[in-house]
C-alpha cells in the first residue's frame, strides 16, 4: 500500500469519525465509543509487538497505567506544564521500554511473556503500596489544568470532542505504524522475527531492532493510557493489573494481529459485545473466551483475516464467472 493511498484512506477515516459523532444520538453511547477507541490504540501497541517481533506480552498494562501514573505525579508535584509533560511521559515510556527490551527480548517464547507479566505485576504491587505518592489501592486523581494547548478542559471533555480527539489519535497512530512497517526498519524486524539466526548470519544486529519495536509498542500503549486518564481524570492500580493486558491481548488475537486494523476491530467488537449483553455483561469474558477459541480453530488470522478471505473468495468467484461468460 503506497503512502499516498494510506494518506487518502486516513483522511476518509477522519471524516468517518466526524460522521459517527453526527449520527450518534446519545452522549453515553459516544462515551462507550471513546473508551473502545482508547483500547483500540492500546491494542495497536500490543499488536505491533506481536506482528513485528512475534512476541506475546502479558504485562503491557505497565505502560498503559504507568503513563497515567507518571502524568498524575508530574501534575501533582507541578514539575512542568501539562503540554510539556505529555511528550516527556511518552518519550520516558519509550526509553524505559527500550532499556527493558534490551534485556528481555533476548528471551524467547513463553519465557518472554512470563518476564513481562512479572515486571508488570511488580509495578502493580508498587502502585498499591506507595500510598504517599500513588494513593495506594484507592488510586489517584489526575489534576489536569483548566486549559490544555489553549483549549479549555470543559470543551475537550465534551463527549463529541473527546471522541474526535481519540479517533484522530487512533488514525494518526495507525498511519504512522503503517508507514514504519513499510520502511527498512519494518523489513529488518520482520526478517528477525521470521529467522533470527539467519538475520544474524547476514550481519543484522537483532537485539536493538527488537528492543526498538518493544519501545514503539510501549509508547503507543502509553498514549492510550494518557487518553484514558484524561477521559476519567483518575488512575488506579487496576490500570496496571495483568488482567488489563490479558483482555487487550484477547482483542488483538480475536481481531487479528497480522493486519493493523485487526486489533482495532477486536477492541471495538469487545466493547460492542459488552454493551449489547447489557445485564449479562458479567459473563462477557466467558463469551469472549469462547469467541477466542472459535477464532483460533476456524480463523487463525482473526476476524480481519476471515473477512479478507471472504472478500478475496468473492472476487475470485466473480472473475471466474466473468471468464466463463466469455
Amino acid at each position: 500500500m503506497r503512502i499516498s493511498r494510506m494518506g487518502f484512506l486516513s483522511l476518509l477515516a477522519l471524516l468517518a469519525g466526524a460522521v459517527i459523532v453526527w449520527v450518534t444520538p446519545s452522549s453515553s453511547l459516544l462515551g462507550m465509543f471513546t473508551q473502545a477507541v482508547i483500547y483500540a490504540i492500546f491494542a495497536l501497541g500490543v499488536g505491533v509487538l506481536l506482528k513485528q517481533n512475534g512476541l506475546v506480552s502479558f504485562g503491557h498494562a505497565l505502560f498503559f497505567g504507568g503513563a497515567g501514573y507518571s502524568m498524575g505525579v508530574i501534575l501533582a508535584l507541578d514539575w512542568m506544564p501539562a503540554e510539556w509533560a505529555i511528550p516527556v511521559v511518552l518519550c520516558g515510556t519509550g526509553l524505559a521500554a527500550f532499556l527493558i527490551g534490551l534485556v528481555i527480548v533476548r528471551v524467547p517464547g513463553i519465557a518472554f511473556g512470563m518476564l513481562t507479566l512479572a515486571i508488570g505485576q511488580m509495578a502493580y504491587l508498587l502502585a498499591t503500596r506507595a500510598r504517599g505518592i500513588t494513593g495506594g489501592s484507592d488510586g489517584m486523581g489526575v489534576n489536569w489544568p483548566a486549559t490544555l494547548f489553549g483549549v479549555s478542559q470543559s470543551a475537550l471533555l465534551k463527549p463529541g470532542t473527546l471522541f474526535l480527539l481519540s479517533w484522530t489519535l487512533l488514525v494518526l497512530v495507525t498511519f504512522v505504524l503503517l508507514v514504519v512497517m513499510k520502511t527498512r526498519f519494518g523489513t529488518i524486524t520482520e526478517a528477525v522475527r521470521d529467522n533470527e539466526e539467519r538475520a544474524r548470519f547476514i550481519g543484522i544486529r537483532t537485539t536493538v531492532p527488537r528492543a526498538a519495536v518493544y519501545a514503539v509498542s510501549a509508547m503507543v500503549s502509553g498514549a492510550a493510557g494518557l487518553l484514558s486518564c484524561f477521559n476519567s481524570g483518575f488512575v488506579s492500580p487496576a490500570n496496571l493489573h495483568w488482567s488489563v493486558s490479558a483482555i487487550t491481548l484477547l482483542m488483538v488475537v480475536v481481531g487479528g494481529f497480522r493486519k493493523p486494523l485487526g486489533p482495532i476491530l477486536g477492541a471495538i467488537l469487545y466493547f460492542l459485545v459488552k454493551d449489547l449483553l447489557g445485564e449479562y455483561a458479567t459473563h462477557s469474558m466467558a463469551i469472549f473466551g469462547a469467541a477466542l477459541i472459535a477464532v483460533i480453530v476456524f480463523a487463525p488470522d482473526g476476524i480481519i483475516g476471515l473477512l479478507e478471505r471472504l472478500v478475496l473468495g468473492r472476487r475470485a468467484q466473480g472473475s471466474a464467472y466473468r471468464g466463463g461468460g466469455h
